[in-house]
């Protein structure tokens, strides 16, 4: 049970994430300066979101004749089709943020992890396109691609989607300027 209620918490933030896209908000970045990550999937999210709409049209010729298969597949694919804007929206409206004592990591709706700038012990502009799962590090690829790398001197705890504690010694994410990133960092 608590697993159905962790995901339908994460559907609801990312369909909140589409209000705020569309009032053109954005969320936690008043305490700092925010690094987007997003242009590096919008293109891909939203060839998606259109190819959806297409096979909406298509579904929609088909089951003409049929009503209530009709009715269903449309309410699907509607769905389906503010879900994938939905989560093109979750990275726009929530970027990185740098304060004055902690850069918080995001990924959408799904990672949000607060490193200490006390605790980051390297940080470089890295590009990366392989990524494998390894204890003790966090990938958070836009595109299969990582931009920067965070080598953090303390375990950092995050929870996973699914509401599992993990901590975290290595976090490479992808940021859309990432020298202004690892500069920003740099400097603080």
């Amino acid at each position: 049970m608590r697993t159905v209620h962790r995901l339908v918490l994460h559907e609801a933030r990312v369909f909140g994430s589409l209000a705020l896209w569309m009032g053109r908000r954005s969320q936690g970045t008043a305490s700092g300066r925010p690094f987007g990550y997003a242009r590096g999937q919008g293109s891909t999210l939203l060839g998606l979101a259109f190819v959806c709409v297409i096979e909406t049209v298509g579904v929609a010729a088909m089951l003409r004749d049929w009503p209530i298969a009709h009715d269903v597949m449309l309410v699907l694919d509607i769905y389906t089709v503010l879900l994938v804007l939905g989560l093109h929206a979750a990275g726009v409206v929530r970027p990185h943020v740098l304060t004055g004592d902690a850069l918080r990591v995001r990924y959408g709706v799904r990672v949000d992890v607060w490193i200490p700038l006390t605790a980051i012990g390297a940080v470089r502009r890295e590009m990366r396109t392989t990524h494998r799962y390894e204890p003790g590090e966090l990938d958070l690829p836009v595109g299969s691609q990582t931009s920067v790398t965070l080598e953090i001197t303390a375990p950092v705890p995050y929870l996973t989607l699914l509401g599992r504690r993990k901590e975290v010694r290595v976090v490479r994410l992808y940021a859309d300027d990432a020298g202004a990133l690892v500069q920003a960092l740099t400097r603080a």
